[in-house]
């Protein structure tokens, strides 16, 4: 499909060591985080996406280019690694500018893109100074700049806000978003579970190499139909709800919130709970919220996680 990126039966191994294997992905557009520890095969999905790598096995393609025409891949293509490094004495306008030199723009084109993405990542004070006195955060804006700089319909970005201050990642989640809403494909790596709900518009779960889940996280949480659902519940009785809702039988387990103004409960069956939580708020009982209380990636993750270990 020439919408989307698309993985077809793709496993990538060197020599003996797993990479990834056996994945099968059709990547829409907006924020797509990759996610899982260290070693988990992000990286590899990455730079087999980019075409740095050759999968053992499989096709791949992005918006219909093959990840083996390089020269056609990566004018639709933005790529900003983990790792930083930089030519030596270069300022931040002269990284963006020469970039874009290689890439093929004459001299008044890569100038004026320079300045251009140079503004948009917020570095145009520090435009002129060289990049080896910047911060941590600066040095990953103007490298997304130079993925940015030639405004391609895809940006792949591995670890983007690793190391960031809470300032700096703020700045940086927001230029993600703003690129996504563009009609972008976003797609980021990160182990920071918690940022994924911030960031992502899906998901893919990765686990030793092999895809575990993808999707909006919701979904992905819904077809989990043997692991019980976490429900926090605010209320003016806690105590009196929680001795009621151990005699319903959808109920696995109960306890009081720590803050004492709610209790937390699980359940394998949340749509046969939930109409019995309705018939005792009409009993008398004032609730005053209800919210999943893992409907996140973390828990799903570790959940998958779990179960992928014990399967192997």
């Amino acid at each position: 499909m020439s919408d989307r990126i698309v993985f077809e039966d793709v496993s990538k191994f060197y020599g003996e060591i797993l990479g990834v294997n056996r994945v099968n992905l059709s990547i829409p557009p907006g924020i797509t985080s990759l996610v899982g520890p260290n070693g988990s095969g992000k990286t590899t999905l990455m730079n087999l996406m980019t075409g740095l790598v050759r999968p053992t096995r499989g096709r791949i393609q992005v918006l219909g280019y093959r990840t083996d025409d390089p020269e056609n891949l990566f004018k639709i293509l933005g790529y900003s690694t983990q790792f930083d490094a930089f030519p030596k004495g270069l300022t931040g306008f002269q990284f963006i500018y020469s970039y874009l030199r290689l890439a093929g723009r004459d001299d008044q084109s890569a100038e004026q893109l320079a300045w251009r993405v140079i503004e948009r990542v917020n570095l145009v004070d520090a435009a002129k100074r060289n990049i080896a006195g910047y911060s941590k955060g600066m040095r990953q804006r103007i490298r997304l700049a130079q993925a940015l700089a030639h405004d391609p319909k895809v940006l792949v970005l591995d670890e983007p806000l690793n190391g960031l201050d809470p300032l700096a990642r703020s700045e940086m989640i927001a230029l993600f978003r703003a690129t996504a809403a563009q009609g972008c494909y976003v797609i980021i790596s990160s182990h920071i579970l918690h940022e994924v709900d911030v960031i992502s518009d899906q998901v893919i779960l990765l686990s030793n190499g092999y895809v575990v889940a993808e999707g909006q996280i919701a979904t992905v949480r819904g077809e989990i139909q043997e692991h019980p659902t976490q429900i926090l519940i605010r209320c003016t009785q806690p105590r009196e709800l929680a001795a009621k809702m151990l005699t319903d039988e959808h109920t696995i387990e109960v306890c009081i919130h720590k803050d004492e103004r709610g209790l937390l409960l699980k359940t394998r069956d949340a749509d046969g709970f939930y109409l019995a939580l309705n018939q005792l708020a009409l009993n008398g009982i004032d609730i005053e919220s209800i919210a999943p209380a893992d409907d996140d990636v973390l828990s799903v993750y570790e959940y998958l996680i779990g179960n992928e270990e014990a399967v192997r």
